[in-house]
């Protein structure tokens, strides 16, 4: 269990603004945010390579605020794996047991071969793929057998293919050896399918905490919701409110949305692009809102396509490149831009 009590620390130009925050034992705990956000640098405070200007950090019920590093009972595992280019990969790994005054040669090859590397050993890091030099940080991380295991950025430096075979690495770690896992990263995807919960830190404040389910789908304000995903703000009045359906108008529209918000309210209302759909009709179905407008510019993307539309507000739209083609999406033709009342995040 890490428990961060009101830490602050000021750097050069920069500050960490009294975090707290609470990450019980066996978690898999990510911090997301921005670069610049102060993240790696609140990783090194818990680690004790930095001594916070006020605050506490207690790590399994013991506080460990002012000790030096290899007081605080963990493992850290920078972006860059910081492996010794000289050094075999064995004498790497053999490196993490001397600092913990590990003698054992067994537990050596046992994390090896549990992490795939036995081959490598007598190998150095420059002739090592970026998937193989990760697995060698955490051997040498693992090898302590640390109850609290650090990740900074961790699958940053790996390929799309690679990285995907790193997630399930390191899940599968943290549920075999029942570790606390603190994982630093600015990637949203990698966060969604990693974390049993989030911390959102953004200039140095920690923003909001949550599942994942809560950080991506109800944002405590406009400065997350932007950072989360949800590109469309409007801003506007509740006009009419009746079980849990608002009527909100919105400059020249007037939308449905979800939620309890008392008439005459002002409210930004905020929707992702993934949830409009674009259509040449404006067809009957189960959504609520379906906005007449006319495509003012178009990102080809891949196989997504991203469509600005003026509906009297302008509007970004995410839809796939079959569909854009299907309809002749091009700048200047008109269309119906469709969402439901449900997919609207409403926040006073």
């Amino acid at each position: 269990m890490i428990e961060i009590e009101s830490l602050s620390r000021k750097w050069k130009n920069f500050a960490l603004e009294k975090l707290t925050l609470r990450i019980d034992s066996g978690e898999y705990f990510v911090i997301l945010g921005p670069t610049g956000a102060g993240k790696t640098l609140f990783m090194e405070l818990i680690a004790g390579f930095h001594s916070p200007d006020s605050g506490k950090i207690r790590i399994n019920g013991k506080e460990v605020t002012h000790l030096p590093p290899e007081k605080h009972e963990l493992a850290f595992v920078y972006q860059d794996y910081s492996l010794f280019p000289h050094m075999s990969v064995k004498k790497n790994i053999e490196f993490g047991m001397r600092m913990k005054k590990i003698r054992s040669k067994e537990k050596l090859f046992e994390i090896a071969r549990d992490l795939k590397i036995a081959h490598l050993l007598d190998r150095h890091p420059l002739t090592l793929s970026g998937g193989e030099q990760q697995r060698v940080a955490l051997a040498r991380a693992l090898v302590t057998d640390p109850k609290i295991l650090l990740l900074d950025e961790p699958l940053s430096a790996l390929d799309p293919r690679t990285q995907e075979s790193a997630r399930e690495l390191l899940t599968t770690i943290h549920k075999n050896k029942k570790l606390t896992v603190m994982h630093i990263t600015h990637d949203q995807t990698e966060a969604r399918i990693m974390a049993d919960r989030i911390a959102i830190i953004m200039d140095g404040k920690l923003m909001q905490v949550g599942v994942p389910e809560e950080i991506f789908e109800k944002p405590v304000d406009s400065q997350v919701a932007s950072f989360v995903g949800f590109e469309n703000m409007l801003n506007g009045r509740v006009i009419s409110a009746d079980r849990g359906l608002l009527k909100i108008e919105a400059g020249e529209i007037i939308i449905d949305a979800s939620g309890y918000i008392e008439v005459g309210s002002q409210v930004s209302a905020f929707l992702r692009p993934e949830n409009i759909a674009l259509s040449k009709t404006s067809a009957q179905s189960s959504v609520r809102n379906s906005l007449q407008g006319r495509v003012t510019e178009v990102w080809m993307l891949g196989a997504l396509v991203r469509v600005k539309v003026d509906c009297g507000v302008l509007l970004n739209a995410l839809i796939t490149r079959q569909s854009a083609e299907e309809m002749g999406i091009v700048p200047g033709i008109p269309v119906f831009a469709q969402f439901k009342a449900s997919s609207i995040h409403v926040l006073r």
